[in-house]
């Protein structure tokens, strides 16, 4: 092999007159007649190289070459001219072949490498080692390794240790369901693929570790969704002796040096900081999307005593009326264009929805008047605080709804991202940061008929709220959890943990988890905080969503080197399937198949 002197990338006007040797994918062959044009690719860029008809058998073979083959091929470089100079392929200069090796002969591929064309998305994970060929994916996967690298350094020049954590380990069933993996040599025991590496970053703060990070890759058996991968990765990172805001510090330093390297953009900092309950209560989610406005506006007090039935019988069961307004929008909304946005609202938990029109009357008083899908029940001193809390102007549409408080949030939250995007209002090329935090500390699920973690087990409640609700309404427990949260994405999250072996069986008392399960599931935790615990915190971020927002990418996969389906399937390599009886029998496990 004619080992390359140069990649394609390096062969500038710098080199003129040089002889060198590159290595690469055929991209492209234009056969001229009394000339041959032949494209060289490698991941550094492409290369024009010129072949004459003089040159005989080298012509001839460089006219038998098809798109994908690899070649070693070296020549001199030479100014191309005036009016063929093409950036994208060497610029100014392209080579004058004089020795052709081809390497490797390739079959014509199941679509196009060259052209960034719209491919079939099982056929291009089907064919996953061409794919990463493309333009696009070969800048998306270098992108992610320069993320990571900065990551690196920007850790690695605040004290923090890169430490490896187990991918073998416990089960913990509390939280997503784990990958299980049986031993062969415990016959009947199973090892759990870690959902991250919460449990031993906290060890390690124990073990005096105190500034910790990994670039860690995480296993979820989670429901099949559009945008989750079973496998991802995450920046993991933990610290001791700090509190909340050193963990925001930090966070939003990596951010900051992340969007600096790779897209240079000098990001604003101390991000903006919402408590979850303003989040919902302003945006309906707790993932707010602040490029836009369409706040909420709660108006329940203007109507307590109202003449329609469904809104006064919500605010007596203690519910609420919000909505809110989208300016000059009200000539766009037709009655189909309405009963779509209803139904949508009615999709997200809501019994129905209310819209309001200012509208300038033609006359010469020019008054402003409202126009309502509920006229018949408005009062003249409704409509007009209607107006003033809204602040209506002239073409002006609010949407409201009515009914308990979390059901209006969740439902006005939905409605808010659906008109944002039919009113064009997202921008393009902004990040607005933020911090959400002050979670609630558990929820109570009906399914398991207990109280589960919002966050995980190992999240510092509020003290004071511990003592006020455990025996109460441990709901109303909030935790010192944090997210951050780019462009309605969250892309990471973390808490203050409990350092305190006292808390934290009190928390797993609440969580239904009795002394023996304690035992089993956290003893070895349990156990290494009897031998002093500093107070630590932390936070990860998953990697991919970072990456996809970086990249402008819509989908975690297409920033991933081989990802799975949306359905677990790993297209390329048939994952998941059978095995063979004989290691099954090893493992001391049978298959059953459903009786149903």
């Amino acid at each position: 092999m004619f080992k390359r002197t140069h990649t394609c990338g390096e062969i500038t006007a710098a080199l003129e007159r040089q002889i060198v040797t590159i290595n690469g994918w055929v991209d492209r062959v234009r056969n001229l007649g009394g000339v041959l044009f032949v494209t060289i690719r490698d991941r550094y860029g492409k290369i024009q190289v010129l072949f004459r008809p003089e040159d005989g058998s080298l012509f001839s073979e460089a006219a038998s070459l098809h798109g994908e083959d690899v070649v070693a091929v070296t020549g001199e470089i030479a100014k191309r001219p005036e009016g063929a100079i093409k950036e994208e392929m060497g610029g100014a200069v392209e080579i004058i072949a004089q020795r052709l090796e081809v390497l490797s002969k390739a079959i014509t591929p199941p679509f196009y490498i060259h052209l960034e064309s719209d491919v079939n998305e099982e056929l291009r994970l089907a064919y996953r080692y061409l794919d990463l060929r493309r333009q696009r994916m070969q800048k998306n996967i270098m992108l992610r390794h320069q993320v990571v690298q900065t990551v690196r350094a920007y850790f690695n020049a605040r004290r923090f240790l890169e430490i490896e954590t187990p991918i073998l380990t416990k089960s913990t069933p509390e939280g997503a369901r784990d990958f299980l993996v049986p031993s062969r040599l415990k016959q009947g025991k199973f090892y759990a693929l870690p959902q991250s590496p919460q449990l031993f970053k906290q060890l390690l703060m124990v073990s005096g570790f105190d500034r910790y990070y990994q670039i860690a890759r995480c296993f979820r058996d989670e429901d099949f969704r559009a945008d989750r991968q079973p496998e991802f990765t995450q920046i993991d990172y933990e610290m001791s002796f700090v509190d909340q805001r050193d963990i925001m510090d930090i966070t939003e330093g990596v951010l900051k040096a992340v969007f600096e390297s790779v897209l240079g953009i000098a990001i604003e900092t101390p991000f903006t900081v919402l408590s979850y309950t303003a989040a919902m209560d302003t945006y309906g989610t707790d993932k707010p999307d602040l490029r836009y406005g369409l706040s909420f506006c709660d108006v329940t007090d203007h109507f307590k005593d109202s003449g329609f039935e469904p809104i006064r019988q919500a605010i007596q069961n203690g519910g609420v009326l919000k909505g809110f307004k989208v300016a000059g929008a009200a000539p766009r909304y037709s009655r189909k264009m309405l009963e779509e946005i209803e139904n949508l609202a009615k999709k997200a938990g809501a019994k129905g929805l209310l819209h309001a029109k200012a509208v300038k009357e033609t006359d010469s008083t020019g008054t402003l008047t409202l126009k309502t899908n509920f006229d018949r029940h408005l009062s003249a001193f409704e409509g007009e605080n209607l107006m003033k809390a809204f602040s209506l102007e002239d073409r002006d549409i609010c949407f409201l709804i009515s009914g308990e408080r979390k059901t209006v949030n969740v439902a006005l939250g939905v409605l808010r991202g659906e008109i944002a995007k039919r009113e064009s209002l997202i921008p393009k090329d902004i990040f607005r940061f933020l911090w959400v935090v002050d979670f609630p500390m558990f929820s109570y699920s009906e399914e398991e008929r207990r109280f589960v973690a919002e966050h995980h087990p190992f999240t510092m409640p509020y003290l004071s709220d511990l003592e006020s609700y455990k025996d109460t309404d441990p709901t109303k427990i909030r935790a010192h959890a944090y997210d951050v949260v780019l462009n309605g994405w969250e892309i990471g999250g973390g808490s203050l943990r409990i350092h305190s072996r006292e808390v934290q069986k009190t928390v797993f008392d609440l969580l239904g988890i009795d002394e023996a399960g304690q035992k089993s599931k956290f003893g070895f935790l349990l156990d290494a905080f009897q031998y002093g615990v500093p107070p630590h915190a932390g936070c990860a971020m998953g990697l991919d969503r970072l990456v996809a927002i970086l990249a402008g990418e819509e989908f975690i996969r297409d920033v991933i080197p081989f990802p799975k389906t949306t359905s677990g399937i790993c297209q390329m390599t048939g994952a998941p399937s059978d095995v063979e009886n004989e290691q099954l029998e090893k493992l001391s496990l049978k298959f059953i198949k459903d009786a149903r």
